[in-house]
């Protein structure tokens, strides 16, 4: 039977357990690659909480790693599919599950790709519920690019860098609102799910991180495309010091088209970027597609 919560007992990996594992796979955590593996079996536990999962979730997971979180998330979903770029860590992850939790192995199937390029067909079933610890300087795109293109994801719980967390879910006004904030709120409302520790980290990286939640909107916020949303959101945060009216100016393709289109919006010209919630940035582009 699947559980809410992982079971407690020895299959989850410890800082000795993730260390032997890397050895022998002659595993060094790069920076490229945005590899730090996390080592503590009380931090994926409450990850596993947070993200309140059902026995009907397929979670999608990706950059597994050693399987630390794998080893959690498992008892508490129907399938789990894991999207590794690391051939070598791809491999072995199977044989640890099979090792660690042998009644569970059946629930995982592993993809190995980049999370960046996946696609719903690369997949063996569609996934519900993205839990991952993402590499830090692909995690937005990451994020972006799988709510694109996995319509079935309904749910997400996602370790991040501090920083980035706070931008993913940032409000209009905030210093840190931007692009990031603005796209993720097109598809979803996100919010902070609380701090991680730096030491639950193998190598222990030099910033802080925390956990973003976030649920996909019950319907679309809008008929317009994103794509022509998501560069009108680009433009008007490209300059951040000049107000909407010049901001937008190439995109509109000139000053007076910007404000014509802005006024037609209901937007005051003379606002900025960090101004806008996502619905007023919908209203420009519904505009610029009636024009």
């Amino acid at each position: 039977m699947v559980t809410g919560t992982p079971q407690a007992g020895s299959a989850l990996l410890g800082p000795a357990d993730v260390r032997r594992l890397a050895a022998e796979l002659d595993i060094r955590p790069t920076k490229k690659l945005g590899q730090n593996f996390v080592h503590d079996p009380n931090t994926v536990r409450r990850i596993v909480a947070s993200a309140e999962l059902t026995a009907d979730d397929v979670v999608l997971e990706v950059g597994p790693g050693l399987g630390s979180l794998t080893l959690a998330l498992l008892p508490s979903c129907r399938a789990l599919v894991a999207v590794e770029i690391d051939p070598v860590l791809a491999d072995r992850l199977p044989a640890t599950v099979a090792e660690r939790a042998p009644e569970l192995a059946d629930r995982l199937s592993v993809v190995p790709a980049d999370a960046l390029r996946v696609t719903a067909g690369q997949l063996p079933v569609a996934p519900t519920a993205l839990v991952a610890n993402l590499p830090y300087n692909v995690a937005v795109p990451v994020v972006l690019h799988l709510l694109a293109e996995l319509p079935s994801l309904r749910t997400g719980l996602v370790m991040v860098q501090a920083e980035v967390a706070d931008r993913m879910a940032a409000g209009p006004g905030g210093k840190v609102y931007g692009v990031p904030s603005v796209k993720l709120a097109w598809y979803a409302d996100a919010r902070r799910a609380g701090p991680v520790s730096r030491s639950v980290f193998w190598p222990v990286p030099n910033v802080d991180s925390a956990l973003v939640a976030f649920r996909r909107h019950p319907e679309p916020l809008s008929t317009v495309d994103r794509n022509v949303l998501f560069p009108l959101v680009d433009a008007a945060f490209a300059q951040r010091r000049k107000t909407l009216r010049g901001a937008l100016a190439s995109w509109a393709g000139s000053p007076a088209e910007a404000e014509r289109l802005l006024l037609a919006a209901g937007v005051d010209p003379g606002a900025r970027g960090e101004q806008l919630g996502v619905h007023d940035f919908i209203r420009i582009a519904e505009a610029a597609v009636t024009r």
